[in-house]
């Protein structure tokens, strides 16, 4: 479930067949209910992701421990890095079976309601609260570790997506950056009019996470908070008109269905980067790839536009969390190691040493500053990004594929925007329900 360098499971996290790995693998429900012990010295086990090229990653963990370690003397911490795509199976073990438990891990932030519900990790809205660090979290990242209310991890890093176009193209035709979405359409349309044998923007019918800012700039929502619940918003009016947007930028005159239906978010920035359209969806995660394609000194970045002119469309804030097990012996060192690993000095380095935007407002304006590239995904975090339904229900919603099966019925023209709309709302529905 790897993604291209920089790119992480979590961000893509989206990019949604590699997303659905992530959020698929759900541990079964525990009878996990923590540990009476709180004890103040011994080996904490730690969980993290392995990454394509882990050395930079391994260097900033190595350099937060040793930190840890200066301020607990009688305690060690042994770090193991995971393969992502064999993750489900080791975490689950762990939940079902304290004592072969870590007591720190690193997941995806859309398990968290999942996680949560299957009583593996835990609260640690007190110590959290009372962390100078997390007072500048950006609130969407919070969001990714609250569940009803309470906090139960803290933030890692986080990825958003934007607009890479080419200027080459856009300069060679005359044209300006869209600064709406139908000014966006009209591009892709008259780009593509002009040079057919380039998409002129690159989208995918399994692009989840591409899509989703056009439903969330049209004022609609995925899903809407009843009771202690959630009740789908896709058949609204708004979230149709986001479909309807976002639907209508397949076909012979931008991106023909028969080649595009299919493409995932991977397969968008491969075209993207390969020289092959003019315009693509990309996130943060994805500029060495750009760096390492052919469109090398000839894209810049803006944000995805929203309706209307000075309108930043939301995006999807992806990332990972870093957590402590509930069955952890070691809670209160737990929690310190935690905020070692997810701290502002941390979070800064695995900036510097994998590309991954921090989580921390004043941190990631830092980092802008130094990289320029950054910027109009700083700026597209500012502007407010969104999250996913707090719900266990996610995981099956996104591993049955029912948003893209949506795009695709619109997009293949088997079914009109409510029609599909509408099946995707009751599946969602029946999916919250059961969650319970």
């Amino acid at each position: 479930m790897k993604l291209p360098v920089r790119l992480s499971v979590r961000t893509a996290v989206p990019l949604t067949a590699l997303v659905l790995a992530a959020t698929a693998c759900a541990p079964g429900t525990s009878d996990n209910s923590g540990a009476a012990k709180d004890e103040q010295s011994g080996t904490l086990r730690v969980w993290l992701f392995q990454e394509v090229n882990n050395a930079p990653k391994k260097k900033v963990v190595d350099t937060a421990i040793g930190d840890f370690r200066r301020a607990h003397k009688d305690a060690k911490v042994q770090v193991e890095y995971i393969p992502v795509d064999t993750r489900a199976e080791k975490i689950k073990a762990a939940f079902n079976d304290p004592k072969s438990a870590p007591d720190v891990i690193e997941y995806g932030n859309t398990d968290t309601a999942g996680y949560v519900r299957d009583g593996g990790l835990a609260d640690v809205s007190a110590e959290f609260g009372a962390w100078a660090d997390a007072k500048d979290t950006d609130p969407t990242a919070k969001e990714s570790v609250t569940v009803d209310g309470k906090i139960y991890g803290a933030p890692y890093f986080v990825g958003v997506r934007a607009l890479y176009y080419r200027t080459d193209v856009f300069k060679d035709l005359g044209l300006d950056a869209p600064r709406t979405q139908a000014e966006l359409a009209a591009t892709a349309k008259k780009i593509h009019q002009a040079r057919p044998e380039l998409y002129g923007l690159a989208v995918g019918g399994a692009y989840t996470y591409g899509a989703m800012p056009f439903i969330w700039a049209n004022g609609g929502e995925l899903a809407e908070k009843k009771g202690d619940s959630y009740v789908s918003a896709l058949d609204s009016p708004a979230a149709q008109q986001g479909i309807k947007a976002y639907t209508s930028l397949f076909g012979s005159t931008n991106c023909p269905a028969a080649k595009c239906a299919g493409m995932g978010g991977n397969d968008t920035v491969t075209a993207f980067a390969s020289g092959k359209a003019a315009m693509a969806i990309g996130g943060d995660f994805s500029h060495q790839a750009m760096e390492d394609g052919k469109v090398k000194g000839k894209y810049a970045v803006v944000p995805l536009p929203g309706v209307k002119a000075g309108e930043i469309a939301p995006a999807f804030a992806g990332g990972n969390n870093i957590g402590v097990l509930k069955s952890t012996s070691h809670r209160t060192l737990a929690v310190d190691l935690m905020k070692h690993l997810a701290g502002k000095d941390a979070q800064r380095a695995l900036f510097s040493g994998m590309g991954f935007l921090p989580t921390y407002t004043d941190v990631r304006a830092d980092v802008a500053r130094e990289e320029p590239f950054v910027a109009p995904f700083v700026k597209t975090l500012g502007a407010g990004a969104k999250f996913v339904p707090a719900s266990p229900a996610w995981a099956k919603i996104d591993a049955s594929l029912v948003l893209p099966t949506m795009f695709q019925e619109v997009v293949s023209g088997r079914k009109d925007v409510a029609a599909a709309a509408g099946d995707a709302a009751k599946k969602m529905d029946d999916a919250f329900g059961a969650a319970g």
